[in-house]
């Protein structure tokens, strides 16, 4: 938001920044001695952020590849030539080809997610042949279905030959790593408000656990916010369509968005005339500027105009040689037929008449002497001198002209020059910059609203707050009261300024009264879920009976839906998937004496069973029937 010493016109240009290739890395000995060192890969709808979990050296403590999760192949192309994240220099062009792994915040195109593996792989530099010695961290969905693990699972086992992987929820790693920060007393306690691309979540933790049962998502986040925004602005501004691209509409939300305190309050200041010309924000676009005729000296301008006069008369007088010309040679035919009629050749002279489309002999005379006098004054106007057909061939002009007549050639301000000049009458200026401007005034807070308010959008779901007003609701007041004591801010859409004073300004209007509550917000809100990650992999080492890690072992045994728990992954409840029990073949028909004695021997069967049997044949019956 603008200071009140910033100047009261503020004018911004588009960076348009364009990505450039990331680089092939080495792989550094420090990853493989004295065993190999996990890969770290933060799977974010909107960013996919990847590195190394090694203790040393510095510069690997931090992400080594940061690119959009996006990518773009031609019809027909083959794989090799599909383009991925920051391969992609500027998106826009590209638009309708850009495909990405997932629905919402959930993946389910598992063959742009092997293309996101192999450039991972590939610019960390791991060339090793058909498998990926190093373990793996990877983040997921909250609540992530199971079908999406176990393929996710298949996946880096069978096609990558991983040796360990790790499941974890992007939200969870940024409270665990800022926790670890503050150094709190474990276990920690708190609710999560995390805010990406596609969702936004509600994550309660109860003494270091995910409570699942009681997440929630609103799905409403940043991609809404940018196609609002760009909705808001391709209606103000219907000449600029072109120029009103998602991906401007995203650095708008980036660098010039904001998140009021009191939503009405606030839009009740933009009424204000000088409020509103100190706080919005102007947003220049390119042009090209046209000398505005003001400029123009008078002079400049009388020559000009007698330039345009003697243009306009030479087409004039080429158009009247060519007028002259015609009308002489249709006089010519009709003296010709006239010759005929003197002769007393009268079969020709009628045939031609009907050629002519002419009756009589005296509709001949009248079209002869007519035409006879249009090539006199013809013939008299281009004996005429330039300076006294100057005043006539305005007036000419204005007739209707065939086509070809070289109109193109005149300038198009010519009738404006021509139009008499009034000194007393003042001009009205037009600024070409100002017309090349989008003003962002309101748009700057309404668009990050609808996190708070999604009917903006015409969403029928709850906000943030009510939901999170909702999710405190299941749970009693002492627990409330542990909950609220710890609400954590994180994810990109969390960084517009003011968003912590709202969520402060919401819970002191819905918290009883002098009770308290507290809200951090996370120190790097798009980054610190790839370093809390990073930092739980560095204490959580990999191995058959460690915490959090599943084995290429357990994935045989268990299945690819199996996870292992850990202070910042989903909770694993395994799903019991009854299966259909075979159909038996067709019996032929037997006699009444022989059912019976079948069913009383089944009877006699059933009955001999023990109590644990009779759950079995009741789930057998439940699922058959």
């Amino acid at each position: 938001m603008a200071t009140k010493d910033a100047p009261v016109c503020q004018i911004f240009s588009f960076h348009d920044s364009k990505t450039s290739p990331d680089p092939f890395f080495g792989l550094a000995p420090e990853c493989l001695n004295p065993t190999p060192v996990p890969i770290v890969i933060d799977n974010g709808s909107f960013q996919t952020r990847a590195g190394w979990a090694a203790p040393s050296p510095a510069e690997l403590s931090s992400p080594q590849l940061q690119f959009r999760s996006v990518a773009a192949r031609s019809r027909g192309a083959a794989r090799s030539e599909t383009q991925i994240g920051n391969d992609i220099p500027n998106l826009e062009p590209l638009r309708w080809l850009l495909k990405s792994q997932f629905d919402r915040n959930v993946v389910v195109n598992f063959e742009i997610q092997e293309l996101i593996f192999d450039y991972i792989f590939t610019h960390l530099g791991i060339n090793s042949e058909g498998s990926v010695k190093h373990p793996i961290v990877l983040t997921e969905a909250p609540c992530n279905p199971l079908h999406c693990r176990q393929m996710m699972s298949e996946l880096l086992f069978e096609c990558y030959s991983v040796p360990y992987v790790s499941y974890g929820v992007d939200g969870l790693y940024s409270f665990y790593h800022n926790n670890n920060q503050r150094k709190p007393q474990p276990p920690h306690t708190g609710i999560v408000l995390s805010s990406g691309y596609h969702c936004s979540h509600i994550l309660p933790v109860i003494n270091g656990r995910l409570d699942a049962v009681n997440c929630k998502r609103v799905n409403v986040a940043g991609s809404q916010a940018a196609s609002y925004l760009q909705r808001l602005l391709q209606l103000k501004y219907p000449g600029h369509l072109s120029s009103i691209t998602l991906s401007r509409m995203e650095e708008l939300l980036h660098e010039h968005s904001y998140t009021a305190a009191d939503y009405h309050e606030e839009m009740e200041k933009w009424r204000s005339p000088e409020f509103y010309e100190r706080e919005v924000h102007r947003m220049q676009l390119s042009f090209s500027g046209k000398l505005p005729s003001g400029c123009v000296t008078a002079e400049e301008r009388q020559e000009r105009r007698a330039q345009q006069l003697r243009r306009l008369q030479e087409i004039n007088a080429r158009r009247r040689e060519e007028k002259l010309q015609q009308d002489q040679e249709r006089l010519d035919r009709l003296l010709a037929v006239q010759e005929l009629w003197e002769d007393g050749l009268l079969d020709q002279f009628h045939r031609s008449l009907v050629e002519l489309n002419m009756d009589s002999a005296e509709e001949l005379q009248s079209y002869i002497k007519k035409l006879q006098l249009a090539v006199e004054q013809g013939r008299q106007k281009l004996l005429h001198s330039d300076g006294a057909e100057g005043k006539t061939d305005v007036l000419e002009f204005e007739q209707p002209m065939d086509e070809g007549d070289g109109v193109a050639l005149m300038d198009s301000d010519f009738f404006e020059d021509m139009l008499p000049q009034k000194s007393n009458m003042a001009q009205p200026s037009f600024n070409m910059a100002e017309y090349h401007q989008l003003f962002v005034g309101t748009e700057r807070l309404r668009c990050p609203e609808i996190l708070f308010q999604p009917s903006l959008i015409g969403e029928e779901q709850m906000g943030l707050m009510e939901t999170l007003q909702y999710v405190l609701a299941r749970y009693t007041p002492e627990q409330q009261e542990a909950l609220v004591s710890n609400v954590f801010l994180t994810g990109g859409n969390m960084q517009y300024p003011g968003m912590k004073e709202r969520i402060e300004r919401e819970l002191l209007a819905m918290r009883p009264f002098q009770s308290h509550f507290k809200v951090t917000m996370a120190s790097r809100p798009a980054l610190d879920a790839w370093y809390g990650a990073r930092e739980w992999a560095l204490e959580h080492h990999p191995g058959e009976e460690s915490e959090g890690w599943i084995s290429r072992k357990d994935y045989e045994e268990k299945g690819g839906e199996y996870l292992s728990e850990h202070c910042a992954s989903n909770l694993f409840i395994p799903m019991k998937i009854a299966k259909p029990v075979p159909a038996r073949p067709a019996e032929p028909p037997v006699t009444a004496q022989t059912s019976t004695g079948a069913s009383a021997a089944i009877t006699t069967v059933t009955s001999s069973l023990d109590p644990s049997s009779s759950g079995l044949s009741a789930d057998v019956t439940m699922v058959t029937s």
